[in-house]
């Protein structure tokens, strides 16, 4: 193992370092005598670090100083040896298991011919990472994403950012649709300036959402419901044909992702979140449920419907459900009767409207 970084050398050694450079040689006596302190155990962490070593002639006690620079190579040298074995060793590997390629490909040409292996289950995670990386560095048209849930973990994002780069490098086509929560997430909105500025499109919706993504119109993945970190991936066309249309549908009713959210913007995107909060309110579905539909904290989204039921004045969830289901089916009726009440091609009179 190499010794410690300089800065993390002692006050004793980095003063016995000073003293040393500027002779050619010295003992521990000398040392000890002009910096008035015990200069044994500072010489040991010296040379432990490679910064001092036995001088040429004068003795077995006698001492000079090692540039930083020669230091710094005698203590990486076994770790340089130990990368050029590990790197010869991962060539190995991977010449070995590429060696299957052929056939990989033969197998799964004959699979899909016979109409096996369209729908797949990959339950590891990092199988699931694996295969996305392969199927983005095989993209060559367009990738489709969806990703409900809100600003993505910065993680995440780390490690999409230099994929997403590279494919967008080689011109392939990458559109992206998150929830309206992501736009108050910095990590995500960075990473979508980044994508952005080499043509990727993004766009936000406030539900409806599914987790997938679709490679060239050819083969999807989609989320599992209750199995985090599983996909299934798709390479049935039919199949793969509606989630491109479900996606298409999405991307016509969201809106484009700002970088910078204004005012305006924000209070747009919360008073459409308190919609569809009301929406799934009076459908009885639970907080948490809520939460993780919009993408939004289950605290945040309680604060939400504590509004909402201050402002219809209902005492419970129950109630404020009933009264929302309520308005909502009065708003209905009232729009229908107005409709009715105004005949084809005139006003509510009868008498034609003049163009």
């Amino acid at each position: 193992m190499p010794a410690a970084p300089s800065e993390d050398l002692s006050p004793a050694a980095r003063r016995l370092y000073a003293y040393a450079v500027e002779r050619d040689a010295f003992d521990a006596a000398e040392a000890t005598e002009a910096l008035g302190v015990r200069a044994a155990a500072a010489i040991t962490e010296l040379a432990a670090a490679h910064l001092l070593q036995r001088a040429p002639a004068g003795g077995p006690d006698r001492w000079s100083a090692v540039a930083p620079r020669a230091a710094a190579a005698r203590a990486l040298a076994p770790l340089a040896l130990l990368a050029r074995e590990t790197q010869d060793e991962m060539d190995r590997l991977r010449a070995r298991l590429e060696a299957l390629v052929p056939s990989y490909e033969a197998g799964t040409a004959h699979r899909d011919l016979s109409g096996s292996g369209r729908l797949e289950l990959v339950t590891d995670l990092g199988a699931v990472r694996a295969l996305i990386a392969e199927l983005v560095a095989a993209c060559e048209r367009e990738l489709l994403t969806s990703q409900p849930g809100g600003g993505r973990p910065l993680e995440t994002l780390e490690e999409s950012i230099g994929r997403d780069e590279s494919l967008l490098a080689r011109g392939v086509r990458m559109r992206t649709i998150y929830q309206h929560t992501a736009r108050y997430s910095r990590p995500t909105a960075a990473y979508v300036e980044r994508v952005t500025a080499l043509g990727a499109q993004v766009r936000t919706l406030g539900d409806g959402l599914m987790r997938m993504l679709v490679f060239d119109a050819h083969t999807g993945l989609m989320a599992v419901p209750d199995r985090s970190g599983a996909a299934l991936v798709v390479r049935e066309p039919n199949v793969v044909h509606f989630m491109t249309a479900a996606f298409e549908r999405s991307w016509l009713g969201a809106e484009p992702f700002p970088v910078t959210v204004s005012p305006d913007a924000a209070r747009s995107i919360s008073d459409e979140l308190r919609q569809t909060i009301v929406r799934l309110l009076s459908e009885g579905l639970e907080d948490k449920v809520i939460a993780r539909r919009l993408g939004m904290s289950e605290r945040t989204c309680q604060r939400h419907i504590a509004e909402i039921m201050r402002a219809v004045g209902a005492k419970s969830r129950f109630q404020a459900g009933y009264l929302l289901s309520a308005a909502s089916t009065q708003a209905l009726t009232d729009a229908q009767d107005a409709a009715r009440a105004v005949p084809p091609g005139g006003d509510r009179s009868g008498r034609p409207q003049r163009s």
